[in-house]
């Protein structure tokens, strides 16, 4: 079985490329691995390298060396061939996905831990054809998702910092809402939206839990839906959003579904869309689970729903009617 380290050099604020590469160095020291480093050029490069290797029909591990981009690339490369699985190690400005493993996410610094870990099953979302692990979510959040990279350069900023800075800039000067129909499976909506999101993990945005409760193996996806609202009550309500209040946020504002296939759809502006901090626009949007799709490893018995809030009992929900 190969061991393959996929290093973006630009990930993060401090060049982490000699210490992956001892990593590897020792896997093959200490455990008589097969392991090779590869750096990325560009984007979608570790997407093309990951593809690369699961075509080859060889068992390989791989190692995403970045940042939550990177962690989709290489998902994206990989999902839905059964002789590869990835892992991560961190070394990207934004690194949610981790966050998803609670009180594991330090063991995931050092490859030691990872390399033997039981590989285990994740879903994914699909929207228009490109996968995301986490958080796939289209208005006025990924407009801000868009923007965070002028802001992380800053070296007085944390990832988590950048994502406010570029949240008060985007919603001071920016609008909140845009007009599009929605359809939640086959139920229409039409109106002023702030986002949707459709959440199968828990972070984004440098640890904001909309959907606390979301699994990310369970097969079911939460979309998130936000009314058009004032700056201002954007403001005063954008905490309880953040950390997934959804009972002191009226009802006259949000939703949670759990439908199968969400669709968007803007006659007017382009919709832009972040998937796992990576961000697209376009006129049309359809997100849809893909069951099961990515095999992940980690450190032994590292649970990726380890931070996940109790679900509501059998026949309640917490959906709240627009």
């Amino acid at each position: 079985m190969k061991h393959i380290f996929i290093i973006n050099p630009s990930a993060g604020k401090n060049d982490s490329r000699q210490r992956i590469y001892a990593m590897a160095e020792a896997l093959r020291e200490k455990h008589g691995l097969e392991a090779q480093c590869m750096l990325t050029s560009s984007v979608g490069h570790a997407t093309a390298l990951a593809r690369g290797l699961a075509e080859s029909g060889e068992e390989v591990r791989l190692y995403a060396c970045g940042g939550d981009g990177t962690v989709n690339e290489v998902a994206n490369g990989i999902a839905g061939y059964a002789n590869a699985a990835m892992t991560c190690i961190p070394i990207g400005t934004g690194n949610d996905f981790l966050k998803n493993f609670g009180a594991d996410y330090e063991k995931f610094l050092d490859a030691e831990n990872l390399w033997n870990g039981a590989a285990q099953p994740l879903d994914l979302i699909d929207c228009n054809g490109r996968l995301c692990l986490t958080i796939a979510c289209s208005g006025i959040d990924a407009r801000i998702a868009e923007s965070v990279h002028d802001f992380s350069a800053n070296p007085r900023l944390s990832g988590r910092g950048s994502y406010l800075a570029s949240l008060a800039v985007t919603a001071v000067f920016g609008r909140i809402g845009q007009h599009w129909t929605v359809w939640l499976d086959e139920e229409k909506l039409e109106g002023d939206f702030a986002l949707v999101s459709m959440c199968n993990g828990r972070y984004y945005g440098g640890g904001s839990t909309p959907v606390p409760e979301a699994r990310m193996n369970d097969g079911v996806l939460y979309t998130v839906l936000v009314r058009n609202i004032s700056k201002l009550r954007f403001a005063r309500l954008f905490p309880d959003f953040s950390a997934g209040n959804h009972e002191k946020i009226p009802r006259d504002v949000l939703r949670i579904s759990t439908a199968k296939v969400v669709r968007i759809h803007s006659d007017e502006d382009e919709i832009v869309t972040c998937l796992d901090g990576e961000c697209s626009r376009s006129r049309d949007v359809t997100l849809r689970l893909a069951d099961k799709k990515l095999n992940f490893f980690g450190p032994t018995g590292c649970d990726p729903n380890a931070t996940a809030r109790p679900t509501a009992p059998a026949g309640e929900t917490r959906a709240i009617a627009l």
